[in-house]
């Protein structure tokens, strides 16, 4: 038998992992406010399926929230076929009237029973191990663990059996229609393999926790890489690794397990946002600056070239006047300077800022490409 404390990290890192997959798409599609309003809306179907079975074991429940996520998708699609109301509008209108409902629902007419508004939005993962599967006298683990783990192993194998077609759909409706894979049919499926998630989830997570996997590991992913393959295994990992190390966090600072999670999450897609290669923010500025320079660069060669054997050169492409002539930062001027010289492209003669054969090319070319235009400025 597993410690407690294993089998909560385990029940989180399979809820992460399987939250993920769907999630993945969503992000792809556009669709991440879709998959939020649908963890919070389940809880108007919870509730009025208990008001009609009084039973909070009842499948029906289950059925009943998966419905509603259903019902939650095809609402906001229908309000944006309208052509009067945008996408973000419709979750908008939506979204707080079915979540509202719920919330009536549990004050009004569930009082009695243990489901509350705390639970609905935060969940308690702590209180997974002593919710047990029993099967013949044996103690099978934690319900939530065969229960995430089957909708992961679900969500695994709808991917697989209809990836081409969720692919196509998703990045090319138009080709897929052509193709005749039908993009409606393929929409509900993954709205219904959401609901069915963010279902299974929502019992031992809460609805902040749920958000949080649907969204934070496939927004990561989509940062690190531009394959689908690969951001589906990426969005897998981070999920696991969101919950590995939010219950980490948790445990040595006496915090709020279903919060340390999102915080964790959060923390990973910062670290993608400002270091993914390629695309985050920090090589971007690093290629923005490197861009300006080199353009400075070769504004400086065409200055230098431009007044190169005239009366003026000793004047213009003297050093201590070039930031007066360019208007330029001093500071930024002998950078640029020192930029050109490690190109090749200038050397300094005392005061004098001199091009180099391979500078004067390197000018005539860049004023050849703008057709003179640089010159003339």
């Amino acid at each position: 038998m597993l410690t407690p404390q294993l089998e909560i990290t385990l029940v989180a890192a399979l809820a992460g992992a399987a939250c993920a997959l769907p999630g993945a798409f969503l992000i792809l599609r556009r669709m991440a406010m879709v998959g939020d309003a649908i963890s919070h809306t389940i809880l108007f179907g919870i509730v009025a399926t208990f008001l009609i079975v009084r039973d909070l074991r009842s499948p029906w429940l289950v059925i009943g929230a998966a419905g509603t996520g259903v019902l939650t998708a095809l609402a906001v699609d229908t309000l944006r076929r309208t052509g009067r109301v945008k996408e973000d509008a419709a979750i908008g209108l939506v979204f707080p009237a079915l979540f509202s409902l719920g919330v009536i629902g549990i004050a009004r007419g569930v009082g009695n029973i243990h489901l509350d508004l705390d639970a609905v939005l935060l969940g308690e993962l702590a209180f997974t191990p002593f919710d047990r599967l029993a099967w013949g006298g044996w103690d099978l683990g934690p319900r939530g663990a065969w229960v995430m783990g089957g909708l992961l192993l679900l969500n695994l194998i709808l991917i697989l059996a209809f990836y081409k077609e969720l692919a196509l759909s998703t990045f090319d409706p138009d080709l897929a229609t052509i193709f005749g894979f039908r993009p409606a049919v393929l929409h509900y499926l993954l709205m219904g393999m959401t609901a069915l998630t963010v279902v299974a989830a929502f019992d031992v997570a809460g609805v902040v926790l749920v958000v949080a996997m649907l969204v934070i590991p496939p927004a990561t992913a989509s940062l690190l890489t531009d394959r689908l393959t690969h951001m589906l295994g990426l969005s897998a990992f981070l999920g696991v690794a969101m919950a590995l190390g939010g219950y980490g966090l948790a445990a040595a600072l006496d915090l709020s397990i279903a919060g340390s999670m999102a915080v964790i999450g959060g923390v990973l897609f910062a670290l993608a946002f400002l270091m993914a290669p390629g695309r985050g923010l920090i090589v971007q500025i690093r290629q923005a600056t490197q861009q300006r320079e080199l353009l400075a660069q070769q504004m400086l060669a065409i200055h230098l070239l431009s007044h190169e054997g005239t009366e003026t050169e000793r004047e213009e492409n003297a050093i201590p006047s070039l930031p007066e002539h360019l208007r330029w930062d001093p500071a930024f001027t002998e950078r640029v300077i020192r930029r050109a010289e490690r190109a090749g492209w200038v050397v300094r003669k005392g005061d004098l800022l001199q091009l180099t054969e391979t500078g004067r090319q390197a000018a005539r070319e860049v004023l050849e490409a703008s057709g003179g235009d640089l010159l003339a400025r």
